[in-house]
């Protein structure tokens, strides 16, 4: 008897246990599920013009411009390189609202970025050294429109949902000129004569840092043709220094009035010349003040 019990307390265990597990091995855990990716997020622009724009209205639908976007790395700023940026440019078209050509989107939540634009939209063979060339002949609006480039960027900005805000601003100068009678003539005189106007000594080429919107002017020397519109003779130059030459030819009906002077044109500026024109000296007063008003006077007289 002592036995049979001494049998019966051994196996009770395995009994037990086999009575637990209904004879089967146990499941393995169902691991919780992964966390579901998180989306990227659109990048989205909305540059702005410091001041005007060539037309003096803004961006008008179709208008064209690049983007870059470079990438901080453990918390430093990347560098703008020509390829290479997390976006290198990208075509955005106006319409209203900036369309990329292609979707582009951060490249995480959490990463931030420099962002770099210019207008209007071309080819870059170097970010550093952007080749521009304004029009010689500026005497159609388009041509005019085309001379006018622009550049801008915003710097350290973290992932949004938000477009981004781009103050872009005017890398070339502009020359303004306003035509009034003096001795020998009347504003209706004036207006009936056969008027043309040239800038003289200019260079028209240019390279541009696309970062910084520095401008060297490059190249020969050469003529520009205004765009007449408002009653006002417009164009815009790669900033630079003028030496003493005939800078501003007027002609009157076959006759030469010609300033002879040295100036320097200022990137993003506006430089008023008003040119009183009078029979009896042969000669061109003219007043230089520019868009920024320092209350100087930088007249002149041409003969």
């Amino acid at each position: 008897m002592n036995n049979i019990l001494k049998s019966t307390w051994t196996l009770l265990p395995a009994i037990i246990a086999g009575g637990c597990s209904g004879g089967q091995d146990s499941p393995e855990p169902t691991p919780p599920p992964n966390p579901p990716a998180q989306e990227k997020l659109e990048i989205k622009i909305s540059p702005s013009v410091n001041g005007s724009r060539a037309t003096d209205y803004g961006f008008e639908t179709g208008d064209c411009i690049g983007l870059y976007v470079v990438n901080y790395s453990g918390g430093n700023p990347g560098t703008l390189s020509t390829s290479g940026n997390h976006v290198s440019n990208m075509r955005f078209r106006y319409n209203g609202t900036w369309t990329p050509d292609s979707q582009v989107t951060w490249i995480d939540n959490g990463t931030h970025a420099d962002f770099y634009v210019y207008y209007p939209y071309s080819s870059v063979k170097s970010v550093n050294a952007y080749e521009f060339a304004i029009n010689k002949d500026q005497s159609t609006e388009s041509a005019y429109k085309a001379s006018d480039l622009m550049t801008g960027k915003t710097i350290n900005v973290a992932p949004t949902e938000s477009a981004i805000e781009i103050p872009v601003s005017h890398t070339m100068s502009r020359a303004s000129i306003y035509l009034v009678p003096g001795n020998g003539f009347t504003a209706g005189s004036l207006s009936k004569s056969d008027v043309s106007v040239r800038i003289n000594g200019v260079k028209c080429n240019a390279t541009v840092n696309l970062a910084t919107g520095d401008v060297t002017p490059v190249g020969e020397s050469a003529t520009l043709t205004p765009l007449f519109t408002d009653n006002c003779y417009k164009a815009l130059i790669v900033p630079q220094t003028v030496e003493e030459c005939d800078l501003i030819t007027v002609i009157v009906d076959g006759r030469e009035y010609k300033l002879q002077k040295g100036f320097t044109f200022e990137r993003g500026k506006n430089h008023k010349f008003t040119i009183t024109l009078s029979k009896t000296s042969a000669g061109v007063n003219v007043n230089i003040t520019p868009w920024d008003e320092d209350d100087a006077d930088n007249g002149g007289t041409a003969e």
